[in-house]
């Protein structure tokens, strides 16, 4: 029974370590692409908001050390998302502030996964593509 707590620790603490990899292999990804490209200085200030953030979600600044890599990794999307709820909310109903909000969650996971399916097929493995 021990045992298997902690491999369950150790399981959890190693997708939070895969999350921080692929979080920085993105953001390396996403600055190259964006190396000379001309934005306008809302869509900068965003893509530079959104670094930050996601940036952080990998660092341990301000964390209590009883919180592991793999609590945060599953409670501080709840956060961003009431946050995002909340901001919603003020903006005028015919902006349709939901379908933004919606839609900007599934480009995060869309993206997400693509970083998740790539790493992944980087081991050995028996199948072929």
């Amino acid at each position: 029974m021990c045992g298997d707590l902690e491999t369950d620790e150790s399981r959890a603490e190693e997708f939070y370590t895969r999350f921080v990899d692929h979080t920085r292999s993105f953001l390396a990804t996403m600055n190259a692409e964006n190396a000379g490209a001309t934005t306008s200085p809302l869509h900068a200030y965003l893509d530079a908001l959104f670094q930050r953030t996601l940036t952080a979600a990998t660092q341990y600044r301000d964390v209590p050390d009883e919180v592991s890599g793999y609590d945060r990794l599953s409670m501080e999307p709840l956060v961003y998302a009431r946050l995002a709820g909340f901001m919603a909310a003020h903006q005028p109903l015919e902006e349709d502030p939901m379908r933004r909000l919606i839609d900007a969650v599934m480009m995060g996971y869309e993206e997400g996964e693509a970083a998740f399916s790539e790493s992944d097929h980087h081991h050995a493995h028996g199948h072929t593509h």
